[in-house]
């Protein structure tokens, strides 16, 4: 394999996994009613800290696979994904049966907070 076949296939394996987890969220969000028998029973809030604190840690590895820092990688993931949680309520008005809030919002928001953390303290320790 060639040097650039093999930082293709390295950087694949670091974003293909968030990817397709966004896509997945795009995918039920798009839906009037997505898995209404989980929907209907369990505290949207609790769905959207589970929801993106696992893509938080997918984003995590993502950006501190590419050389960032720990705490840069934290900060980035905080970030980008706050930025899929906002991207994804302004979705969802669009959306028959379903609409945008600021509260799912900012539970995506300490979602990514705490899925960076846990990445942070899971995180291996590089040496000098």
């Amino acid at each position: 394999m060639t040097a650039a076949g093999a930082r293709l296939l390295r950087r694949s394996s670091l974003w293909l996994p968030p990817l397709i987890y966004m896509a997945a969220i795009f995918y039920f969000s798009s839906q009037s009613q997505p898995i209404p028998q989980l929907t209907e029973h369990v505290w949207d809030k609790l769905l959207h800290t589970i929801e993106y604190t696992g893509l938080a840690v997918l984003v995590f590895r993502a950006v501190s696979g590419e050389g960032l820092g720990k705490w840069t990688a934290a900060v980035a993931t905080i970030v980008l994904v706050s930025a899929y949680g906002a991207s994804d309520e302004w979705h969802q008005m669009f959306v028959p049966m379903r609409s945008s809030d600021v509260y799912d919002w900012m539970t995506d928001t300490m979602a990514a907070a705490i899925g960076a953390a846990v990445s942070v303290a899971f995180a291996p320790r590089r040496s000098r």
